[in-house]
């Protein structure tokens, strides 16, 4: 059947913007153009005992680091990688994905080679990736060599995010102080390790692996890098200037102080990435921001690093949306457990993964099931009481993933 003959969705229960709903929907074009409108000539797809949803929009993901490196140090071509990533997205009924393409100065899977290698892999594959694909570029701050991708792929066909990282500062960072309450980065009294101590050896370590660089390389580089650290603000102007010029949405990371959140905002980022600790989300609220947590601690219940929980955050109207991070099936699950643990219902929950992200993305087109939107929708097979599955996925109107079941 050719995308363009009209397809419509009968019987599953809608989730709207309010409301859970019985309703058809009827997709032309890539769009959805009827609710509750006759058959009219449409393939009518049977949704009975389904959950219709608006499709996920992931707005940080490196999950498909596992295709690229399934095991340390063995690294995989870049193509196959995506379109096996592309794969996994459509099943988890993922139409949008921003994969975190780490910018840093390390050698391997997260260096600017890499990155380039899949930007332009990406635009290679376009045209036979079931998704819509996208990168945030995650920018390591201290890594200069990056910005001339960053400039390449902001002129590119799929506009990237762009998310500020600063992983070298919190590499010297005295490990007297948490991660959560260090002083803003740029501090000029930011209490670091001397590079040439034993302590910074040992912390280098698991790095070093990682590189498969030996110890003593990786300590030189790290310290040429801090060594660059007073031209660091300049860099993060430029690149906070290219994201502005582009319209491109823009993150901070890991912010652990008011300072931090207000210096990216004074540059254009409005989107405040896994803020470390309360006080920084509540700033971050009350300046109108958007706030992301991770799906996979929503579905476990708590976060991977001794950070605030998801589940509390957004109770207390401190998340608007949460992201896959490293795992796909957390956006489906992650609802699934904030609903069992009451944290709110279906319809209030899902704008978590599909409307909120898709608004900060300025992605003004999905996200939400209405007349006009873009037919990005997922069909969810929901047992009471068990695990919710993704059955189908719809891309622009196009069926990028189906599956039927032994019982049917």
């Amino acid at each position: 059947m050719h995308h363009n003959s009209p397809i419509l969705i009968e019987g599953a229960t809608v989730v709207f913007g309010d409301r859970l709903q019985p309703a058809s929907i009827r997709i032309e074009e890539g769009r959805i153009t009827d609710i509750d409108g006759a058959r009219d000539g449409a393939a009518v797809i049977d949704g009975r005992g389904h959950l219709l949803g608006p499709a996920f929009v992931d707005v940080h993901g490196d999950a498909f680091e596992r295709q690229l490196m399934p095991r340390p140090g063995t690294m995989l071509p870049v193509a196959p990688a995506l379109l096996e990533t592309d794969r996994q997205l459509a099943a988890n009924g993922i139409a949008t994905a921003f994969h975190a393409l780490t910018l840093s100065w390390e050698p391997g899977l997260r260096s600017v080679d890499n990155g380039r290698a899949v930007v332009s892999s990406l635009d290679t594959q376009a045209s036979r990736l079931m998704v819509d694909n996208r990168v945030q570029l995650r920018w390591e701050t201290f890594c200069f060599e990056a910005i001339d991708l960053i400039r390449d792929a902001l002129s590119g066909p799929r506009q990237p995010s762009i998310a500020f990282n600063d992983h070298t500062s919190m590499l010297l960072l005295d490990p007297s102080i948490s991660l959560q309450e260090r002083p803003f980065d740029l501090d000029p009294n930011f209490p670091a390790l001397d590079p040439g101590s034993p302590v910074f050896a040992d912390k280098m370590a698991e790095r070093a692996k990682r590189a498969k660089l030996p110890v003593s390389d990786m300590i030189a580089m790290a310290r040429t890098m801090w060594e660059r650290r007073p031209q660091v603000l300049a860099a993060i102007n430029e690149v906070s200037a290219l994201g502005e010029a582009a319209g491109a949405p823009m993150l901070s990371h890991d912010d652990s102080q008011i300072e931090t959140r207000d210096f990216y905002r004074a540059r254009g980022a409005r989107i405040c990435e896994f803020p470390m600790n309360r006080r920084v989300a509540r700033a971050a609220r009350d300046a109108g921001d958007f706030i992301v947590f991770g799906a996979p601690n929503a579905t476990r219940g708590g976060s991977h690093l001794a950070s605030i929980g998801a589940a509390d955050m957004i109770r207390e109207g401190l998340c608007d949306i949460l992201a896959s991070d490293y795992y796909y099936p957390a956006m489906l699950l992650g609802l699934a457990r904030l609903k069992a643990d009451g944290v709110g219902s279906l319809q209030d929950l899902w704008p978590l993964v599909s409307g909120n992200p898709a608004r900060a993305s300025g992605l003004e087109d999905r996200g939400t099931i209405k007349v006009g939107s873009r037919a990005d929708l997922i069909l969810v097979e929901w047992p009471e009481g068990d695990v919710p599955v993704v059955r189908r996925t719809w891309v622009a109107g196009r069926e990028a993933y189906r599956a039927i079941a032994a019982g049917h």
